[in-house]
């Protein structure tokens, strides 16, 4: 027969010593700490990139999944052809402006947690197009870049490299710090407008001061020939008929200094650089 149950009080010399040899008393925390290596261990080696290519580093990221180099070895050779079941975007290619609204809505479409691996000179810093008219300077100025892959294009071998230096950033981070955990993170990015040039919607306000003030200085830049003009002694500088038209007039120094200044400050508003300080310094 089993034994009847004893009650105990709270000062039982026995019972607590009984408790303490039986029951294990932790912190929360040290408890999640626990917790981080094999939920890290499960994620690093099982990521799924989503089906994705842009240009020429695309085919350096297909040769990296073929049997040659096997990125199966990694437990991360399964591209998923949507982006609600990948973990990992790899931005192989040169990216327009044209594809940067597609890419941020690929990019949100993708469940948390979620890493974006920059392939190739193209798509970290714009690489040979850089400057040009439909080229961007980086896709870290849109969405947040886990780790750069230098080259162009980079081999399969050093697409490898950088997945395995993922793989460490995934093993380095903790439940508790995690961004995708924290209650104020909001990991949606507004999908850039693509009209005559490419606008990020998180600097409209800023855009529309710059646009005010870009056009009070347009006015009066066009206000102050047709004041002088007006004066006497231009009147008697007017022109003869038959003569050939006058030449416009030229800007004074200050004018021309800010119309530079505004369309200077025009162009930078377009873009946002979301990198943060530490992305940067690896870059550069």
């Amino acid at each position: 027969m089993s034994q009847p149950i004893r009650f105990v009080g709270n000062d039982d010399e026995a019972s607590l010593e009984e408790v303490s040899q039986n029951v294990l008393v932790a912190p929360f925390d040290r408890v999640l700490d626990s917790l981080d290596g094999i939920y890290n261990w499960g994620r690093k080696n099982s990521i799924w990139p989503v089906q994705f290519g842009l240009a020429c580093c695309a085919i350096e990221m297909i040769c990296m999944a073929a049997s040659r180099f096997d990125i199966d070895r990694f437990g991360a050779g399964l591209f998923r052809a949507t982006p609600r079941q990948a973990d990992l975007m790899i931005v192989s290619g040169t990216v327009t402006k044209k594809m940067v609204p597609n890419i941020v809505r690929l990019y949100n479409q993708m469940p948390e947690p979620r890493y974006v691996l920059s392939m190739g000179a193209c798509a970290t810093g714009g690489g040979p197009f850089k400057e040009g008219y439909n080229v961007v300077s980086g896709i870290d100025r849109f969405i947040p870049v886990d780790v750069y892959v230098a080259g162009c294009p980079p081999t399969p071998q050093a697409l490898l490299n950088g997945l395995v230096e993922l793989q460490k950033l995934i093993d380095s981070q903790k439940i508790r710090e995690n961004r995708w955990y924290q209650k104020d993170y909001r990991g949606e990015i507004p999908v850039p407008v693509l009209g005559p040039d490419l606008l990020d919607q998180r600097r409209f306000d800023e855009l529309k001061k710059i646009s005010a003030a870009q056009l009070a200085a347009l006015k009066a830049a066009a206000a102050a020939p047709a004041g002088a003009a007006a004066t006497p002694s231009a009147a008697a500088a007017a022109p003869a008929a038959g003569a050939p038209p006058a030449k416009a007039p030229k800007r004074t120094p200050e004018e021309l200094a800010a119309l530079k200044a505004a369309n200077a400050a025009r162009r930078q508003a377009t873009m946002v650089d979301v990198r943060k300080p530490e992305d940067t310094e690896s870059k550069s």
